[in-house]
């Protein structure tokens, strides 16, 4: 070992400064420590410019901080994560000590000694809560919840005017804490599936709040900005997708099956975008040009027409196949034509949600124009509409074999109405309307709550019917590509064996290397009585009950409506029945499953 007294400090600090140092911030706490931190780099800006690049400098205040912002998020893909971990950045070069942190991560009683906290949260299936923010929304919903007269407090949720139960588990969150005691700095704010510039209003209104609680009221100095964003984020991204290219569209499901299913491949090449098993592919797409003119006829229009979205200027007919929403209908399309046009069938539809909604779910926005034909301009329709989103579908291909390529798995929804045929947006251009070597704008969307373990030798479960499928091909490859020594268990379900087992060489062919230790197939039509993945789960309890015991991972991907939650029915069964367990202690051995992050799920 070196004899240098200096070890540690670079040679740039002598002995007697570097005693001087850890005298002068003996005593301070983690919050204090991280505010010092930035100080520092904020004096040495000062006297060399350079050393501040490429951060960005502000100002804040040279004096201790009287509390500290929490920022937790509750996400099941990466959209409230970006959201937070953006917001951190912003309020530190706002002058104000911040963390981020995950709710799968968060201890629940350590909310009593917050003193501000922001949250990002999501909502899936019917009002629940994500996987990660479990155990939060039930401890804060439960006798053990603390009062919190002295918390300050702030709710973003994310999710989708689509269902029924929009921004529920943000909700929930708000109710919860203002009954705990806590004051709101601002109204929660629920978000659409266009949430960028409501989720930037949100975090200033609460910077503004909050600033002269958070920041010391002395002479300002420079600090160096946090730049947590700078050297994770693509260059590519939501906001700036790469223009990729189709390579292939070919149906993996039989000539006389139930479905229509795709394996598609997109090239990447020279994006220098880097993805991970379990991460999803954003896909935009252009709207079916039959459809577009459809709903212009609806209305009279004139596909020429000038409409202005934003700071441009374009065509309706433009617009409406590259910018607006058309293939979800929404409530919010109905109330806009509603208010501009006071039509008495739309007002009655407005006014019975529960006839709104089951009036939406099967219809497009064209099935709206051609019930209710209402005199509108071009303007007034495009206002109207939603901003078309991306479409995210987990990835089915590990870098690792495919390289600069990225597979998908997709089902192609078809269906006729109103005499004519309806397709999905993004599947339906995916699956029929682009053609090979046509360009596709695509951005990775990172999906940390569904990974392979860490340890290629820990065994894994893999449940995913139908489509669900997906992650798992990528999972193998990766697991493949590893040399894994762990083992790995597949159950798979869809229709028939021999028009719908996606991927079947492919499973046939780690089987015979050794690669796929088990597999448990459900084909639900090829018997009188249908057969499902979860009911595979239970005649094979014992065993699972066994890898889990033994360290395994469970992983879900599907539909999260019913399938997901019939899966997690029979965990709890199994737990029962095989650990002994009373349904209590079986709920808490799976909350134990999904806080060691060895429960994942990827459901939509």
């Amino acid at each position: 070992m070196s004899n240098n007294n200096n070890f540690g400090t670079g040679g740039l600090i002598d002995p007697s400064q570097l005693n001087q140092i850890t005298q002068a911030i003996a005593g301070l706490n983690a919050n204090q420590l991280t505010w010092m931190s930035g100080y520092m780099a904020g004096m040495a800006a000062l006297q060399d410019p350079t050393l501040a690049a490429p951060q960005q400098i502000s100002a804040v205040a040279a004096a201790e901080p009287v509390g500290n912002l929490t920022i937790i998020y509750g996400s099941q893909t990466g959209n409230a994560k970006g959201i937070a971990v953006a917001y951190q950045a912003k309020a530190s070069a706002a002058g104000i000590p911040a963390k981020v942190v995950s709710m799968a991560d968060y201890k629940p009683r350590q909310i009593k000694n917050e003193t501000h906290i922001a949250i990002v949260v999501s909502t899936h299936g019917e009002g629940e809560a994500p996987d990660d923010a479990v155990e939060l929304h039930e401890f804060l919903g439960s006798k053990k919840a603390p009062k919190l007269p002295n918390l300050k407090y702030a709710v973003l949720g994310l999710g989708d005017t689509s269902y029924e139960f929009f921004c529920q588990t943000a909700k929930d969150f708000d109710t919860r804490l203002a009954t705990l005691g806590a004051t709101a700095v601002v109204e929660r704010v629920d978000c659409d599936v266009d949430y960028d510039s409501a989720a930037a209003k949100w975090q200033d209104d609460i910077l503004a709040k909050i600033k002269d609680d958070l920041t010391a009221k002395t002479t300002q100095v420079p600090v160096a900005a946090a730049a947590n964003t700078a050297s994770v984020a693509s260059i590519y991204s939501k906001k700036n997708p790469f223009s990729g290219t189709l390579l292939a569209s070919q149906k993996i499901t039989g000539r006389d099956s139930v479905k229509d299913i795709r394996h598609i491949e997109i090239s990447l090449e020279d994006s220098g975008i880097q993805y991970q098993a379990g991460d999803a592919l954003g896909v935009y797409f252009l709207n079916d040009a039959d459809m577009v003119t459809r709903v212009i006829a609806a209305y009279g229009l004139d596909a020429d027409a000038s409409v202005t979205i934003g700071e441009h200027t374009l065509s309706l007919g433009h617009a409406l196949t590259e910018k607006c929403e058309l293939t979800l209908s929404y409530p919010t399309f109905v109330k806009a034509l509603a208010d501009t046009t006071n039509d008495p069938g739309l007002v009655a539809l407005l006014a019975d949600k529960t006839a709104l909604r089951e009036y939406l779910v099967p219809r497009q926005i064209v099935d709206i124009a051609i019930d209710y034909p209402v005199a509108i301009t071009a303007q007034q329709l495009v206002d109207a509409c939603r901003p078309l989103t991306a479409r995210l579908y987990s990835i089915a291909s590990s870098q690792s074999e495919v390289e600069d390529e990225v597979h998908l798995t997709v089902a192609l929804v078809e269906y006729d109405a109103h005499g004519f045929t309806h397709q999905g947006g993004a599947s339906g251009f995916l699956s029929t309307r682009l053609e090979e070597g046509a360009a596709v704008k695509v951005y990775v969307e990172r999906n940390d709550n569904f990974r392979l373990p860490a340890d290629p030798n820990t065994p894994v479960i893999m449940v995913g019917p139908g489509t669900g499928i997906a992650p798992f091909r990528a999972f193998m490859q990766e697991r493949d590509a590893q040399d894994a020594q762990g083992n790995n268990w597949l159950f798979f379900g869809n229709p028939n064996f021999t028009q719908d087992f996606l991927y079947q060489t492919e499973w046939q062919g780690y089987v015979k290397s050794g690669l796929l230790s088990k597999v448990s197939l459900a084909f639900s039509r090829d018997q009188a009585e249908k057969v499902y993945v979860q009911h595979r789960l239970v005649e094979q309890g014992a065993e699972v009950y066994k890898w889990l015991e033994q360290g395994a991972h469970f992983y879900v991907c599907g539909d999260a409506n019913h399938m997901a939650k019939d899966v997690e029915q029979a965990l709890l069964d199994i737990y029962q029945t095989h650990g002994k367990q009373t349904a209590d202690e079986a709920k808490k051995s799976l909350l134990a499953l999904r806080k060691a992050k060895r429960y994942q799920k990827d459901v939509y």
